[in-house]
């Protein structure tokens, strides 16, 4: 048996070193990225192959030449002129089970194929409608995740590579073997000139939908192969590329790298992504039924797009909407009294700390959270997933209260302590009943919060409705005896369009997707009554035809661009008018309701939302005028 090499690196945990100061270069087919904190000591920067330009990057210093620098001695090599300072070295079980040998032989014949794919500038363009590119990132030995390459061809930053690189795994082990789809939001970095390798940064986000795979791999040192595909785009449309993963994942894992090209060129002859419409798409031998928002803000509930009473939802696609699969009911099941408590302080744009086992379930959870928001304007930072390796880490994460409209999802259980000062943490997943012979909890094993909700400040404004509230504890409970009895089904989009209809109707089917369905339009319909007395008042602020009158005349035909426009919003006024109309939101009392109300204009979505409705009202008076003249 060959005599262990004991290296530094064993002695020292990954945790101690400062990943924010490792830089590296990233190009679209390099193999090697130094992007974690488990960076090897002997990697050094890799250029581009292909002559592109890079920033400037900061020089590679590894933990074994910091250490070097301040005379540690080594415990794996002591100095033998010089008596031991240190004991008899620890073997670890990595240094003393036998060496699997691990060559970069995948990662260059990955490399290889991704050089031998070709795309013409023409397919280019109409693929960036839809995506930036498809990552290919696997787990290295020595590195951690890396991004191995990415088609189309897309430079990356360092920091944009890493952040990528971790977000796209889970920071925690999830199953023996398997497969599960998650999303993601970086920061991006900002370019202003397009080329074919970056094209010009028109949101400040990237979005990542990743399908991590993980199965058993004997010739691999740690005995099983880990990767993640990940779609990088600028368009957060989490059901649409939920449902495109779900088909072109395997199909990756069973065909390789030909598959990034097949997927491409399907992507190439798909149509603009127009506000507004209804596209058919195809995909990989799949049709699909795609319907694009009017605008990031609009809520995707109308029964004019649902005229056929048997659609499958997973064909027919909001692209907006949060997946519904797994429901997302499953979600909240520990929390379901709280949900309305959950509501306002969302609208209320107070920051939320979303905890889960998986990062499946903290990017559902998000993205649904987004979609209750609608149509008020998102004033805060989403994460769907966020990990200790985010450039913005230290940003969101800190000492100091945390930024309002501020929803962080996060599975590591180091945010349990550090996110400790946070006003309120959602813990996602089922309620599990404690032990009564032992008085603990059966999950009480597992790390960081148990699921339920937490508020250290938070007093409920509105009622709760109580017949959903049975029916979503019913639909829970039962979800369990689903198999043991028949229940009758309805269709998807059909029950859509019986809500709609009569708002007041309860669903008596007990089943989880349904159940979510009618949480989700039970939540918007509750946004939207939150804005009828806002609107209410706006259009005594609208000017009047006399009004309008006078202005063109004070200002000449034609000249009174920037004029017409709503009167300044005064808030007694519009407290006057609340309490001679009152609200359609089942407030618990009328001072409840002035209190919400108070503090949902001292909000940053109030300003957004208000800037917004200003811009509406300002182009349609000029658009009249424009037409009289």
């Amino acid at each position: 048996m060959p005599r262990p090499t004991l290296q530094l690196n064993d002695r020292y945990d990954a945790e101690e070193v400062d990943v924010a100061d490792i830089g590296t270069a990233s190009s679209v087919f390099s193999s090697m990225y130094s992007s974690s904190s488990y960076a090897s000591s002997s990697s050094s920067p890799q250029t581009p192959k292909r002559g592109f330009a890079l920033p400037a990057l900061k020089k590679h210093i590894s933990r074994k030449s910091s250490l070097d620098q301040l005379q540690i001695p080594s415990p794996s090599s002591p100095d033998l002129t010089k008596a031991a300072k240190f004991g008899r070295p620890q073997l670890t079980r990595s240094a003393t089970l036998p060496k699997v040998p691990q060559s970069p032989i995948r990662s260059a014949r990955l490399t290889a194929e991704l050089e031998t794919l070709e795309v013409d500038s023409s397919l280019l363009e109409k693929i960036r409608r839809w995506i930036l590119g498809i990552a290919i990132v696997n787990f290295d030995i020595d590195q951690g995740p890396v991004v191995d390459g990415i088609f189309p061809p897309l430079v990356l930053f360092p920091k944009e590579s890493e952040n990528i690189a971790f977000s796209s795994f889970p920071d925690s082990l999830q199953f023996d073997q398997g497969s599960q789809i998650h999303s993601f939001q970086i920061r991006g970095e900002k370019i202003s000139t397009s080329s074919e390798k970056r094209p010009a940064s028109i949101e400040e986000f990237i979005y990542g939908f990743s399908y991590f795979t993980q199965k058993r791999d004997s010739t691999l040192k740690r005995g099983y192969e880990q990767r993640s595909v990940v779609f990088l785009t600028s368009n957060p449309f989490p059901a649409f590329f939920s449902t495109i993963l779900s088909i072109f994942g395997p199909m990756f894992q069973e065909h390789g790298t030909p598959m990034l090209e097949a997927a491409c060129h399907n992507i190439a002859t798909w149509p603009d992504p127009t506000p507004g419409t209804m596209l058919e798409i195809g995909f990989l031998g799949t049709v699909l039924h795609v319907e694009i928002p009017h605008t990031g803000n609009a809520q995707q509930i109308s029964p004019t797009m649902l005229k056929e009473k048997h659609l499958d939802p997973n064909l027919h696609i909001l692209a907006s909407a949060p997946p519904f699969n797994p429901p997302p009911i499953l979600l909240f099941e520990a929390s379901l009294s709280h949900l309305w408590s959950i509501w306002e302080c969302l609208v209320l744009c107070e920051p939320i700390l979303l905890f889960g086992s998986s990062p499946a379930q903290t990017s559902q959870a998000a993205w649904w959270f987004r979609d209750l928001l609608r149509p008020i304007p998102l004033a805060g930072d989403i994460r769907p997933y966020f990990t200790i390796h985010d450039k913005d880490h230290t940003l969101l994460v800190n000492k100091l209260p945390p930024k309002p409209g501020l929803i962080l999802g996060v599975t590591n259980p180091y945010f349990d302590r550090s996110c400790s000062h946070w006003p309120h943490i959602l813990s996602l997943g089922r309620y599990t009943p404690p032990n009564t012979a032992t008085k603990t909890f059966l999950n009480a094993a597992t790390p960081g919060p148990p699921p339920g909700w937490t508020t250290k400040l938070h007093k409920r404004y509105i009622s709760k409705d109580r017949a959903l509230l049975k029916q979503l504890e019913y639909a829970c409970r039962g979800s369990e005896q689903q198999s043991e009895r028949t229940i009758e089904r309805r269709s998807f989009y059909q029950l859509i369009f019986d809500l709609i209809r009569h708002s007041s109707m309860v669903i008596v089917s007990t089943t989880e997707i349904e159940a979510s369905l009618a949480l989700r339009i039970h939540f918007c319909s509750r946004t939207n009554e939150l804005l009828i007395p806002l609107t209410r008042y706006l259009h005594t602020l609208i000017p009047t035809p006399t009004e309008v009158a006078h202005i063109e005349k004070k200002m000449g035909k034609g000249g009174t661009n920037g004029s017409l426009r709503l009167k300044p919003f005064n808030s007694a006024n519009f407290f006057a008018s609340l309490k001679a109309h009152g609200a359609t939101l089942p407030f618990r009392s009328s001072s409840k309701r002035s209190d919400f109300y108070e503090r949902w204009l001292k909000t940053p979505a109030f300003g957004l939302w208000l800037a917004q409705q200003e811009i509406i009202v300002q182009d349609v008076l000029n658009d009249n005028v424009a037409r009289k003249s």
